[in-house]
């Protein structure tokens, strides 16, 4: 599938992905994106916080570190370095959204003006400064359906500053789950996309090359669990154990969000095409063996689940090092 082209053309064969779990940086050689060079570098707690305000970054210094060290492991392609990349960032510092109009002007110059107007009602932050790109999904029956993507001016700055300061120039911005549904393979029948890690879950489903629904929550997060604190002081301990509990408990409460989450999108899938999903394709850290264990948990079992990233999108020195889910994002916006 094929996502905001118009606005973006050709992206470059490097991109790397930043979310809260950590970074992930990717290099290919064409527009079939089979990635020859893949390369994680965890965040340290305290590095990034995913938001719709200014301070994502909240270690400036570390974050910076962590993409230039994931980035030079893969940006030198015939013995020199690549220098644009492609960010991916996270869905929750976004705002994306299907809009109708009973028409658009062709001419984007002239689209664009009309489609961030109509945001300023639906995003809560200021859209007439806002980065905004559209693509058109459908036109039909009077319709015109209307993909559009809107990204805080300060976010996206913060974003993009951190990836010079790496030594890198950011050649395109995209959102996860958008960037990751490029990475699907063409398809006549409909899908469902789940796009699930720390804090946030989104999903998606595509019929052919159109975008029927995006829908992106926000999950409840747990503490940081410090597992060196086990000093032999009996308050500490207790105060130790008690963190763990609450830690629990969140964890337990965000795996019956995402559940809910897809059974939402299910049943939005069935309502709206008349049958249900044949399968759902995975996206995201918590990769397709997690989210099948925490369906099943939650009793929600006979639905096939598959790694949006099958290992046909890999090279042979590319494999084993990387989970497949945290690859969508940076396959799908190198495959252009």
């Amino acid at each position: 599938m094929e996502i905001l082209p118009k606005n973006l053309g050709t992206r470059p064969r490097l991109a790397v992905e930043i979310k809260p779990e950590g970074v992930v940086a990717a290099r290919a050689e064409d527009a079939a994106a089979i990635l020859t060079a893949v390369a994680e570098r965890p965040l340290p707690v305290g590095t990034f916080t995913v938001g719709l305000k200014h301070g994502n970054v909240t270690d400036r210094a570390r974050m910076t570190s962590v993409l230039r060290e994931a980035l030079d492991a893969v940006a030198v392609r015939g013995g020199e370095r690549m220098r644009y990349v492609t960010l991916v960032v996270p869905d929750a510092a976004t705002r994306v959204l299907l809009l109708d109009f009973d028409e658009l002007p062709a001419k984007p110059a002239e689209a664009l003006p009309i489609v961030r107007f109509r945001l300023k009602k639906l995003v809560p932050f200021d859209a007439d400064h806002a980065m905004v790109s559209y693509q058109t999904m459908s036109s039909e029956q009077g319709v015109v359906r209307v993909l559009a993507v809107a990204m805080p001016a300060d976010v996206l700055a913060e974003y993009e500053e951190i990836v010079t300061a790496a030594g890198y120039i950011p050649g395109a911005v995209l959102p996860s789950t958008l960037a990751s549904l490029a990475a699907l393979d063409a398809q006549a029948a409909p899908v469902l996309v789940v796009n699930a890690g720390q804090g946030s879950v989104t999903t998606a489903i595509v019929r052919g090359e159109t975008l029927l629904l995006h829908r992106a929550l926000e999950l409840t997060d747990g503490p940081y669990r410090d597992d060196t604190r086990t000093g032999p002081d009996p308050v500490e301990a207790e105060a130790n154990i008690e963190a763990r509990v609450v830690e629990d408990a969140a964890a337990y409460m965000m795996q019956r969000e995402i559940a809910q989450a897809v059974s939402v999108a299910a049943a939005y899938f069935e309502d709206t095409l008349a049958s249900t999903p044949h399968e759902i394709v995975v996206a995201g850290a918590i990769g397709a063996d997690g989210l099948r264990s925490l369906l099943e948990e939650n009793g929600i079992a006979g639905l096939k689940v598959r790694e949006m990233v099958g290992v046909d999108a890999l090279a042979s020195e590319a494999t084993g090092r990387v989970p497949r889910g945290w690859m969508a994002g940076v396959r799908g916006a190198l495959k252009n």
